[in-house]
């Protein structure tokens, strides 16, 4: 089993990152006033009306990448993150899984979203897919990463898992759900993955993260798996009383580092 846990992150890049997120006002303690630069965008799926947001690449596009929003639904939090890497040069997705206007607040209200998609399986990859189509669509570049937060990462892997997107050359999931549901397994040309993970989550137990990569070692998939110390789960949640920018700077850097070898 091939679990990492790296201690000794600290590099010019992590330095830059960290300050970078200090001077843009993106630490637990700031409440700056965000003005995205992207665009929301309406789009259909099968008649739906969907609202997601791109942000294009400063210069010569990279590559895409396309993000899996939280359980709270798209909102100013994939936002920053779609205008964080349009600033590294790669064009960004965020696609809404959610149906345009539906924002949760209440958390039943969120259970209740993320259930329905978690039953059904096979609309989560649709609407995932249908996020990256159309971010092609608008002028995106076609070689694409997936990654999403929370509920958004346990997405990222089942689309992963799935086998579905071949011009997809990489996943990363950001405090998310791990398991792998009764039925499905890895396929052998996965990867490669990037699993950035709390080790204070306590909804995402330490179990999860060891039997997953049992499971990635028996598919030889190229994978990381980082665990940060005292990181409670949705530790990159900008002004969040679970923030914990060193925990956030340091798997933001892992996930430039993805992103420069898989695109």
């Amino acid at each position: 089993m091939r679990l990492l846990i790296p201690t000794h992150l600290v590099s010019n890049r992590l330095v830059a990152i960290t300050l970078a997120l200090a001077a843009l006002g993106l630490t637990a303690g700031t409440a700056h006033a965000f003005v995205p630069a992207g665009e929301d965008l309406v789009y259909e799926v099968d008649g739906e009306a969907f609202e997601g947001y791109l942000a294009s690449a400063e210069g010569e596009s990279r590559g895409t990448v396309l993000i899996i929003h939280d359980w709270d639904g798209l909102d100013d939090y994939e936002r920053r993150r779609a205008d964080m890497l349009a600033k590294q040069g790669y064009d960004a997705f965020a696609a809404d899984l959610y149906g345009q206007g539906n924002r949760p607040q209440e958390v039943e209200k969120k259970r209740t979203e993320t259930a329905r998609l978690y039953e059904d399986r096979e609309r989560m990859r649709t609407l995932t897919l249908a996020g990256l189509t159309e971010a092609r669509q608008r002028g995106a570049a076609e070689e694409a990463v997936v990654i999403g937060y929370c509920f958004g990462g346990a997405v990222a892997l089942e689309l992963a898992r799935s086998g579905e997107a071949a011009s997809v050359q990489g996943y990363a999931s950001f405090h998310g759900g791990l398991a792998t549901p009764e039925g499905q397994q890895w396929p052998e040309n996965v990867g490669p993955l990037l699993i950035a993970h709390g080790g204070a989550d306590s909804a995402i137990p330490m179990s999860q993260v060891a039997t997953l990569a049992e499971e990635l070692e028996a598919a030889e998939a190229t994978y990381e798996i980082q665990v940060y110390s005292g990181a409670p789960h949705a530790f990159t949640v900008f002004g969040s009383d679970a923030y914990r920018e060193r925990a956030d700077a340091k798997s933001w850097a892992a996930f430039l580092e993805l992103l420069e070898k898989a695109l």
